[in-house]
């Protein structure tokens, strides 16, 4: 009658209450019998009133509360004498985004109770993820190698729903032929983005003959000079973006929220705007204007441009 869902592996949690709720019935009465608060803005007497609600034309009500247990004590003591007087006709699930300690009284009462479920969601890590990718390439009936898989694994790390939208199309992409290095590469962004990752890696680290040969590979490999330009710009005008979040004491998930952008390329960002300091930043993004410029005014062309530019900042 109650569940305990906690941990911070969004996805599966979702998939896992998406299972509760086609258990409970007809989707459409379940929707209309379905409550959801906020943990940190939820009285308790809101809280009981919506389990004490007598269904709408259907047998069970689904209280769903989002991040609770962190709550003052007086709550949760008032909460933890309610839940063994929960309606039969009620199932009241919580969902918090961190892992629960098995001393919390709430996880104790529902491992003893038969009235109560407990269930940890923590992130993959390492090699979990690619054993996670094969797995569900085979759910959906494909193949793919294990370079494959770990190649979108490094690139896209644990984010789940990104990894079963790449997974999607590229099953989609090649039916039961196997899935390679190549088909990985082809048509997931984030490989591309990781590429460009290591390119301004190399510069960062002032690595000259590592960010000019990562700069042939990529013209090599039949990139625009253009768009390879493009991309470098972005993440030099996302570092001093991440730089100023970080000097005023944000961490990859805050940056992550702040600009609206991807955890992996958050982490990786914040990782590389330790290598330089605000002002070297703000150098090169005017040098970069002036690469643009000089471009635009046909005073230079992008290639040359590219490779004085690589020359010019790990200098």
């Amino acid at each position: 009658m109650f569940y305990i869902f906690h941990g911070d592996d969004e996805h599966t949690k979702k998939e896992f209450l998406n299972q509760l709720q086609e258990k409970l019935g007809d989707r459409s009465l379940t929707e209309l019998n379905t409550t959801r608060f906020d943990g940190a803005s939820l009285t308790f007497s809101q809280l009981r009133h919506a389990c004490d609600s007598v269904p709408f034309l259907s047998d069970r009500r689904l209280v769903i509360v989002d991040d609770l247990f962190a709550r003052e004590p007086e709550f949760m003591e008032s909460l933890l004498e309610y839940v063994p007087e929960l309606p039969e006709t009620t199932r009241l699930v919580f969902q918090e985004s961190r892992i629960l300690p098995d001393s919390n009284p709430i996880v104790r009462l529902a491992k003893q109770s038969d009235e109560g479920y407990v269930k940890s969601f923590k992130r993959l890590e390492g090699r979990e993820i690619s054993l996670w990718i094969q797995t569900s390439v085979h759910d959906r009936n494909g193949r793919i190698s294990p370079r494959a898989s770990h190649l979108l694994a490094l690139n896209v790390g644990n984010d789940l729903a990104t990894l079963d939208n790449e997974i999607e199309k590229l099953v989609l992409f090649k039916g039961e032929e196997l899935i390679d290095v190549d088909d990985v590469s082809l048509l997931c962004p984030y490989v591309a983005e990781a590429s460009i990752f290591e390119l301004v890696d190399a510069l960062g680290s002032r690595h000259r003959r590592s960010a000019a040969e990562l700069l042939q590979s990529k013209l090599a490999d039949g990139t625009e000079p253009a768009y390879l330009f493009a991309m470098i710009i972005r993440q030099y005008r996302l570092l001093i973006q991440v730089k100023e979040l970080a000097e005023a004491g944000n961490k990859p998930p805050d940056i992550s929220r702040i600009l609206n952008i991807h955890g992996f390329v958050s982490g990786k960002l914040f990782q590389q705007s330790q290598n330089y300091d605000l002002a070297q930043l703000e150098q090169i993004y005017a040098h970069l204007l002036e690469v643009d410029v000089g471009v635009k005014t046909g005073r230079t062309e992008m290639t040359t441009a590219l490779h004085l530019l690589v020359a010019g900042v790990v200098t």
